[in-house]
C-alpha cells in the first residue's frame, strides 16, 4: 500500500506547497529550523541546543579555514574580489576543470535564483518532494509553466530512470528546464552517475537545460557530474561548500557550465556577492584532504550508529546517501514541541505535500551528528512515544 495520500500519477500543476502561503512555507522550509528564532523565543542558550534539522557537516569548520580568516581579517576593508579569482582557480585545480566554467556565488540558493532569471525558461520541471527553492525561484521570474514528476514513497521517493526520461520526452522542449537535488533532499535519494548522465543526454537531445543541484554530493564524491559540462552545453552543476565544510554562515558556492553560459550569467549577477572571508575560507577547505578524509569516515560510521537507534526503536526510515535521514513516525507537530523543550530541533516535513502524512503518520529529517547528540535525541523521542501511550 502507497505511503502517499491521494497520489494520483506523476505530474500536477499545483504548487508543493498548495495548503500553506508562500511566507508560511519559506518559514517552514529554510534548510531547516531558524536557530536564532528559537532561541529567542524558548530562551535556551545556543551553545545548548543540538539543532538537527539543518544537515551540515558535525565536525564544523577546518581548522585550517578558522585560522585563514583569522589571519585575513585585516583585509576587510578593501573589496571582495568580484571574480573570486583565487577560489575559482583553486576549484579548477581541484576537479581538474576550466575555470572559465566556473560562476561563484554567495551560496548556491543564490545560483539556483541566477541561473532562472538568466535563462528564462518557458516550463519547469521539479520531481517532488524535492528542495522548494527551485519553485520560488520559477515563481519569482512569473514562471507560470510548472510540471511535477511525484516520487513514490513506497519505492524509497527514487526516481525511476528511464519513466523519468520519457516523461521529460513527452512534456519538455528547447527553452525549458529540469531541476535535479542529487542526493536529494529531503529525502537523501541519490541518483547514480551512469542515471544522472542518461538524463543528462536526454535533455541535451531536446536543447533543454538540466540544472543538478550537488548540494550534497561531497558524501558521495564519485557520483558528480561535474566534469561532464564539458560534453554538454545545456547541463548546469552546481555545488555548495555549506553542507560538507561547514561555512553555512559565510554563504559560499558555485556553479559549473560552459564558458558560454557563464559569460550570460555574469551579466545577471550583482558584484560582490561572495564576500572577502567566504573566498579566503573556500581555498583553505578545499585544500584541506585530511578533513576531507576524517568527514568520510567519521559520518559513515555515524550514519551506522543512527541506523541502528532507528532499527532499535522500530522507526522506519529512508536509506540515505547524504548526511541526514527521513524518517516516518506517528506524530505530528507535538513531536517538535516536545522535543524544543529539551533544546532539540529537527525538520518537519508535513509541508511537502507530496509527502505529507498518512495514516495519521508524519514524516521528519534529521542530521547525521555525534553518537552522545543521536542518543539524546532517541532517548527524547522514546520519551514521547511512551508519553502519547
Amino acid at each position: 500500500q502507497s505511503i502517499i495520500a491521494n497520489w494520483d500519477g506523476h505530474y500536477s500543476s499545483h504548487s508543493i506547497y498548495k495548503d500553506c502561503s508562500m511566507k508560511q512555507a519559506r518559514n517552514l522550509e529554510l534548510h531547516g529550523g531558524n536557530i536564532y528564532r528559537f532561541i529567542e523565543e524558548e530562551n535556551f542558550e545556543i551553545d545548548d541546543v543540538i539543532d538537527f534539522s539543518a544537515s551540515i557537516n558535525p565536525l564544523g569548520i577546518p581548522e585550517i579555514a578558522i585560522r585563514e580568516i583569522k589571519d585575513n581579517i585585516k583585509y576587510l576593508c578593501n573589496y571582495p574580489d568580484t571574480d573570486s579569482r583565487n577560489f575559482t582557480q583553486t576549484v579548477a585545480r581541484h576537479f581538474g576543470i576550466d575555470p572559465d566554467c566556473i560562476l561563484c556565488g554567495n551560496g548556491s540558493t543564490e545560483l539556483i535564483y541566477l541561473t532562472v532569471r538568466t535563462l528564462k525558461p518557458k516550463r519547469v520541471l521539479i520531481p517532488t518532494p524535492t528542495f522548494s527553492e527551485y519553485e520560488r525561484a520559477a515563481r519569482s521570474e512569473g514562471i507560470e509553466e510548472i510540471e511535477y514528476f511525484y516520487l513514490k514513497g513506497e519505492d524509497n521517493f527514487d526516481i525511476p530512470c528511464e519513466e523519468f526520461i520519457s516523461f521529460i520526452k513527452s512534456r519538455l522542449s528547447p527553452a525549458h528546464m529540469i531541476f535535479l537535488c542529487n542526493p536529494n533532499n529531503p529525502t537523501g535519494r541519490l541518483i547514480k552517475k551512469e542515471d544522472m548522465l542518461k538524463i543528462a543526454e536526454a535533455a541535451k537531445r531536446l536543447q533543454c537545460y538540466l540544472v543538478v543541484d550537488e548540494a550534497f554530493i561531497d558524501f558521495v564524491p564519485g557520483e558528480s557530474v561535474i566534469k561532464e559540462v564539458k560534453n554538454n552545453p545545456y547541463l548546469i552543476v552546481l555545488r555548495s561548500m555549506t553542507k560538507f565544510y561547514g561555512l553555512a554562515g559565510l554563504r559560499l558556492g558555485y556553479g559549473v557550465m560552459s564558458p558560454a553560459l557563464c559569460e550570460r550569467f555574469m551579466e545577471h549577477k550583482e558584484p560582490w556577492t561572495v564576500n572577502t572571508l567566504a573566498q579566503i575560507a573556500g581555498v583553505a577547505c578545499l585544500k584541506d584532504t585530511e578533513f576531507k578524509t576524517e568527514t568520510l569516515r567519521t559520518i559513515s560510521q555515524w550514519k551506522t550508529h543512527l541506523e541502528g537507534l532507528f532499527e532499535r526503536h522500530r522507526i522506519r526510515y529512508i536509506p540515505a546517501a547524504a548526511n541526514f535521514y527521513l524518517f516516518n513516525l506517528k506524530a505530528g507537530t507535538s513531536l517538535l514541541h516536545f522535543l524544543k523543550k529539551k533544546g532539540i530541533l529537527i525538520r518537519d516535513c508535513s509541508n511537502f505535500k507530496e509527502i505529507g502524512r498518512a495514516d495519521g503518520r508524519g514524516w521528519f529529517r534529521i542530521a547525521v551528528k555525534s553518537p552522545a547528540d543521536m542518543e539524546r535525541l532517541f532517548d527524547g523521542i522514546a520519551q514521547y512515544i511512551e508519553d502519547q501511550g
